[in-house]
Protein backbone atom coordinates (compact mmCIF):
# COMPACT_ATOMS: atom_id res chain seq x y z
CA UNK A 1 0.00 0.00 0.00
CA UNK A 2 1.29 3.35 -0.88
CA UNK A 3 1.93 6.22 1.72
CA UNK A 4 -0.82 8.12 0.13
CA UNK A 5 -3.25 5.44 0.09
CA UNK A 6 -3.06 5.56 4.14
CA UNK A 7 -2.58 9.12 3.98
CA UNK A 8 -6.54 9.16 1.99
CA UNK A 9 -7.54 6.29 4.36
CA UNK A 10 -5.58 6.63 7.64
CA UNK A 11 -8.21 4.34 9.37
CA UNK A 12 -6.16 1.02 7.69
CA UNK A 13 -2.99 2.21 9.58
CA UNK A 14 -3.40 -0.38 12.43
CA UNK A 15 -4.52 -3.35 10.51
CA UNK A 16 -1.43 -2.48 8.12
CA UNK A 17 0.69 -2.63 11.23
CA UNK A 18 -0.63 -5.87 12.44
CA UNK A 19 1.19 -8.46 10.94
CA UNK A 20 4.27 -7.03 12.99
CA UNK A 21 2.08 -6.38 16.20
CA UNK A 22 1.55 -10.32 15.62
CA UNK A 23 5.20 -11.15 15.48
CA UNK A 24 5.81 -9.34 18.34
CA UNK A 25 3.10 -10.96 20.79
CA UNK A 26 4.43 -14.01 19.71
CA UNK A 27 8.53 -13.56 20.09
CA UNK A 28 7.11 -11.90 23.50
CA UNK A 29 4.89 -15.14 24.12
CA UNK A 30 7.82 -17.61 24.08
CA UNK A 31 10.11 -15.46 26.25
CA UNK A 32 7.61 -15.38 28.96
CA UNK A 33 5.43 -18.73 28.26
CA UNK A 34 7.60 -20.96 26.96
CA UNK A 35 10.88 -20.11 28.41
CA UNK A 36 9.89 -18.46 31.16
CA UNK A 37 12.41 -15.11 31.24
CA UNK A 38 9.45 -12.99 31.88
CA UNK A 39 7.66 -12.10 35.19
CA UNK A 40 4.11 -14.05 35.36
CA UNK A 41 2.13 -10.35 35.06
CA UNK A 42 3.85 -11.18 31.49
CA UNK A 43 2.32 -14.36 30.64
CA UNK A 44 -0.20 -14.72 28.48
CA UNK A 45 -3.60 -15.82 29.70
CA UNK A 46 -5.92 -17.17 27.26
CA UNK A 47 -9.40 -15.70 28.79
CA UNK A 48 -7.38 -12.18 29.05
CA UNK A 49 -5.86 -12.78 25.43
CA UNK A 50 -9.29 -13.42 24.00
CA UNK A 51 -10.95 -10.23 26.21
CA UNK A 52 -8.00 -7.57 24.94
CA UNK A 53 -8.44 -8.55 21.04
CA UNK A 54 -12.07 -8.73 21.54
CA UNK A 55 -11.66 -4.93 23.52
CA UNK A 56 -9.87 -4.14 20.16
CA UNK A 57 -12.41 -5.31 17.97
CA UNK A 58 -14.69 -3.16 19.59
CA UNK A 59 -13.14 -0.04 19.90
CA UNK A 60 -11.95 -0.41 15.78
CA UNK A 61 -15.57 -0.75 15.25
CA UNK A 62 -16.37 2.45 17.13
CA UNK A 63 -13.67 4.02 15.09
CA UNK A 64 -14.87 3.78 11.75
CA UNK A 65 -19.04 4.39 12.63
CA UNK A 66 -17.82 7.63 14.49
CA UNK A 67 -15.03 8.84 12.45
CA UNK A 68 -17.42 9.55 9.60
CA UNK A 69 -18.81 12.07 11.68
CA UNK A 70 -15.35 13.27 12.99
CA UNK A 71 -14.07 13.72 9.78
CA UNK A 72 -17.07 15.62 8.08
CA UNK A 73 -16.64 18.32 11.78
CA UNK A 74 -12.83 18.29 11.34
CA UNK A 75 -13.55 19.08 7.58
CA UNK A 76 -16.13 21.70 8.53
CA UNK A 77 -13.20 23.06 10.93
CA UNK A 78 -10.88 23.18 8.17
CA UNK A 79 -12.39 25.78 6.30
CA UNK A 80 -11.72 28.12 9.56
CA UNK A 81 -7.96 27.30 9.52
CA UNK A 82 -5.08 29.96 10.54
CA UNK A 83 -2.66 29.12 8.17
CA UNK A 84 -1.85 26.68 5.06
CA UNK A 85 0.59 23.86 6.51
CA UNK A 86 2.69 22.09 3.62
CA UNK A 87 3.06 18.61 4.18
CA UNK A 88 6.63 18.06 3.93
CA UNK A 89 9.58 16.66 5.92
CA UNK A 90 9.30 19.50 8.42
CA UNK A 91 5.67 20.03 8.28
CA UNK A 92 5.53 15.90 9.20
CA UNK A 93 7.66 16.50 12.27
CA UNK A 94 6.13 19.82 13.17
CA UNK A 95 2.60 17.62 12.93
CA UNK A 96 4.31 14.90 15.33
CA UNK A 97 5.52 17.09 17.68
CA UNK A 98 2.58 18.75 18.09
CA UNK A 99 0.05 15.92 18.04
CA UNK A 100 1.94 14.54 20.53
CA UNK A 101 1.41 17.19 22.78
CA UNK A 102 -2.14 17.01 22.28
CA UNK A 103 -1.64 13.42 23.29
CA UNK A 104 -0.36 14.22 26.40
CA UNK A 105 -2.87 16.67 27.63
CA UNK A 106 -6.08 13.92 26.41
CA UNK A 107 -4.12 11.57 28.68
CA UNK A 108 -3.44 13.47 31.62
CA UNK A 109 -7.51 14.93 30.92
CA UNK A 110 -8.70 11.03 30.78
CA UNK A 111 -6.98 10.52 34.69
CA UNK A 112 -8.41 13.62 36.01
CA UNK A 113 -11.52 13.59 34.71
CA UNK A 114 -13.70 10.85 35.39
CA UNK A 115 -16.29 10.94 32.61
CA UNK A 116 -13.18 10.26 30.58
CA UNK A 117 -11.90 8.42 32.97
CA UNK A 118 -14.54 5.58 32.47
CA UNK A 119 -13.25 4.90 28.64
CA UNK A 120 -9.30 4.90 29.54
CA UNK A 121 -10.22 2.41 32.95
CA UNK A 122 -10.33 -0.48 30.42
CA UNK A 123 -7.24 0.35 29.34
CA UNK A 124 -6.02 -0.02 32.66
CA UNK A 125 -7.67 -2.28 34.63
CA UNK A 126 -5.65 -5.82 33.46
CA UNK A 127 -3.56 -6.80 36.19
CA UNK A 128 -0.92 -8.11 33.44
CA UNK A 129 1.70 -5.93 31.27
CA UNK A 130 2.01 -7.74 27.88
CA UNK A 131 1.77 -6.62 24.16
CA UNK A 132 -1.65 -7.47 24.11
CA UNK A 133 -2.40 -5.07 26.69
CA UNK A 134 -2.01 -2.53 23.99
CA UNK A 135 -4.76 -3.80 22.47
CA UNK A 136 -7.71 -3.51 25.61
CA UNK A 137 -9.22 -0.14 24.62
CA UNK A 138 -12.42 1.06 25.07
CA UNK A 139 -15.47 1.59 22.62
CA UNK A 140 -16.57 4.76 24.43
CA UNK A 141 -13.59 7.19 23.48
CA UNK A 142 -15.85 8.75 20.86
CA UNK A 143 -18.55 9.58 23.82
CA UNK A 144 -15.59 10.69 26.08
CA UNK A 145 -14.71 12.76 23.58
CA UNK A 146 -11.20 12.01 22.41
CA UNK A 147 -11.42 13.76 19.66
CA UNK A 148 -11.64 17.32 20.46
CA UNK A 149 -8.07 16.69 21.61
CA UNK A 150 -7.38 17.11 17.86
CA UNK A 151 -9.25 19.88 17.02
CA UNK A 152 -6.25 22.75 17.42
CA UNK A 153 -4.41 21.08 14.90
CA UNK A 154 -6.92 21.26 12.15
CA UNK A 155 -7.57 25.01 13.40
CA UNK A 156 -3.27 25.73 13.04
CA UNK A 157 -3.96 24.32 9.15
CA UNK A 158 -2.91 21.03 9.64
CA UNK A 159 -4.62 18.77 6.80
CA UNK A 160 -7.48 16.53 8.45
CA UNK A 161 -6.25 13.31 7.09
CA UNK A 162 -2.46 14.06 7.89
CA UNK A 163 -3.77 13.94 11.24
CA UNK A 164 -6.20 11.41 11.95
CA UNK A 165 -3.32 9.51 10.42
CA UNK A 166 -0.33 11.28 12.45
CA UNK A 167 -2.97 10.22 15.48
CA UNK A 168 -3.04 6.54 14.73
CA UNK A 169 0.36 6.45 13.93
CA UNK A 170 1.37 7.66 17.36
CA UNK A 171 -0.79 4.99 18.94
CA UNK A 172 0.46 2.22 16.68
CA UNK A 173 4.26 3.38 17.93
CA UNK A 174 2.76 2.83 21.90
CA UNK A 175 2.06 -0.65 21.11
CA UNK A 176 5.94 -1.08 21.54
CA UNK A 177 5.84 0.51 24.73
CA UNK A 178 3.57 -2.52 26.25
CA UNK A 179 6.01 -4.72 27.31
CA UNK A 180 7.91 -6.22 30.45
CA UNK A 181 11.03 -7.96 27.63
CA UNK A 182 12.62 -4.58 27.44
CA UNK A 183 14.24 -3.41 30.47
CA UNK A 184 15.89 -0.19 29.56
CA UNK A 185 16.61 1.87 25.99
CA UNK A 186 19.69 3.73 27.61
CA UNK A 187 20.05 7.47 26.51
CA UNK A 188 16.69 7.41 24.72
CA UNK A 189 14.72 7.00 27.83
CA UNK A 190 15.65 10.86 28.38
CA UNK A 191 13.38 11.63 25.29
CA UNK A 192 11.33 9.03 24.50
CA UNK A 193 8.46 6.85 26.18
CA UNK A 194 9.77 3.64 26.52
CA UNK A 195 8.61 0.31 27.79
CA UNK A 196 9.98 1.32 31.48
CA UNK A 197 8.24 4.72 31.55
CA UNK A 198 5.23 3.37 30.40
CA UNK A 199 5.23 0.27 32.75
CA UNK A 200 5.16 3.03 35.60
CA UNK A 201 2.39 4.56 33.82
CA UNK A 202 0.20 1.23 34.26
CA UNK A 203 1.00 0.55 37.88
CA UNK A 204 -1.53 1.14 41.36
CA UNK A 205 1.59 1.72 43.52
CA UNK A 206 0.85 4.86 44.90
CA UNK A 207 3.82 6.61 43.42
CA UNK A 208 3.47 5.64 40.19
CA UNK A 209 -0.59 6.56 39.83
CA UNK A 210 -1.17 9.24 37.22
CA UNK A 211 2.78 9.77 35.78
CA UNK A 212 3.96 9.18 32.66
CA UNK A 213 1.30 10.11 30.46
CA UNK A 214 3.60 10.25 27.57
CA UNK A 215 2.94 9.10 24.07
CA UNK A 216 6.08 9.15 21.91
CA UNK A 217 7.94 11.69 24.07
CA UNK A 218 8.68 11.78 27.66
CA UNK A 219 9.79 15.44 27.68
CA UNK A 220 6.07 16.59 28.23
CA UNK A 221 5.82 14.75 32.08
CA UNK A 222 9.16 16.14 32.59
CA UNK A 223 8.19 19.71 30.99
CA UNK A 224 4.73 19.43 33.41
CA UNK A 225 5.67 17.55 36.87
CA UNK A 226 4.22 14.09 35.99
CA UNK A 227 6.95 12.04 35.73
CA UNK A 228 8.24 9.30 37.64
CA UNK A 229 11.12 6.82 37.15
CA UNK A 230 10.84 3.04 37.28
CA UNK A 231 12.43 2.04 40.61
CA UNK A 232 9.61 0.06 42.95
CA UNK A 233 8.38 -3.60 41.29
CA UNK A 234 5.04 -2.15 39.37
CA UNK A 235 2.00 -3.45 40.44
CA UNK A 236 -0.11 -3.07 37.31
CA UNK A 237 -3.83 -2.74 37.69
CA UNK A 238 -6.36 -0.07 39.21
CA UNK A 239 -7.83 0.58 42.91
CA UNK A 240 -11.20 -0.02 42.02
CA UNK A 241 -10.80 -3.67 39.93
CA UNK A 242 -12.93 -5.14 37.36
CA UNK A 243 -12.26 -8.72 38.07
CA UNK A 244 -13.59 -9.98 35.04
CA UNK A 245 -12.95 -11.21 31.42
CA UNK A 246 -16.25 -10.22 29.88
CA UNK A 247 -15.60 -7.45 27.66
CA UNK A 248 -18.66 -5.99 27.81
CA UNK A 249 -18.22 -5.60 31.41
CA UNK A 250 -14.64 -4.34 31.25
CA UNK A 251 -16.23 -1.63 28.95
CA UNK A 252 -18.94 -0.76 30.79
CA UNK A 253 -18.33 -1.20 34.74
CA UNK A 254 -17.45 2.63 35.55
CA UNK A 255 -19.65 3.97 33.43
CA UNK A 256 -22.38 2.37 35.07
CA UNK A 257 -21.14 2.77 38.66
CA UNK A 258 -21.02 6.74 37.66
CA UNK A 259 -24.28 7.16 36.57
CA UNK A 260 -25.44 4.93 39.47
CA UNK A 261 -23.79 7.82 41.75
CA UNK A 262 -24.40 10.75 39.38
CA UNK A 263 -28.37 9.48 39.96
CA UNK A 264 -28.79 9.31 43.96
CA UNK A 265 -31.73 11.46 45.27
CA UNK A 266 -30.74 14.56 47.09
CA UNK A 267 -27.45 15.49 45.44
CA UNK A 268 -27.03 19.17 44.63
CA UNK A 269 -26.22 20.04 40.88
CA UNK A 270 -22.74 20.79 41.68
CA UNK A 271 -22.17 16.93 43.59
CA UNK A 272 -23.12 15.68 40.23
CA UNK A 273 -21.27 17.63 38.33
CA UNK A 274 -18.26 16.61 40.81
CA UNK A 275 -18.87 13.01 39.92
CA UNK A 276 -18.95 13.51 36.28
CA UNK A 277 -16.21 15.79 36.26
CA UNK A 278 -13.97 15.58 39.17
CA UNK A 279 -10.95 13.32 39.46
CA UNK A 280 -11.73 9.89 40.05
CA UNK A 281 -10.74 9.66 43.54
CA UNK A 282 -12.73 12.27 44.58
CA UNK A 283 -15.66 11.86 42.38
CA UNK A 284 -17.73 10.09 44.66
CA UNK A 285 -20.64 11.20 46.00
CA UNK A 286 -20.98 12.65 49.77
CA UNK A 287 -21.42 10.11 52.57
CA UNK A 288 -23.90 10.26 54.90
CA UNK A 289 -23.84 11.58 58.27
CA UNK A 290 -24.72 9.07 60.99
Amino acid sequence: MQLSDLIAHPEVLLLVLAPLFLLCILFEWYLGDRRQKLPLSARYQKPELLCNMALAAMHQGADILTGLLVAKLYLAVFGWRLFDIEMGALGFIALMIAQDFCYYWFHRASHRIRWMWAAHVVHHSSENMNFSTAFRQSLMYPIAGMWLFWLPLVILGFDPNWVVFVVLLNLGLQFFVHTQAVKSLGLLELIFNTPSHHRVHHGRNPQYIDKNYAGVLIIWDKLFGTFEPEVETVVYGVTKPVNSFNPIKVTFTEWLDMFREVSLKGLSLRHRLGILFSPPSRASPPKKQD
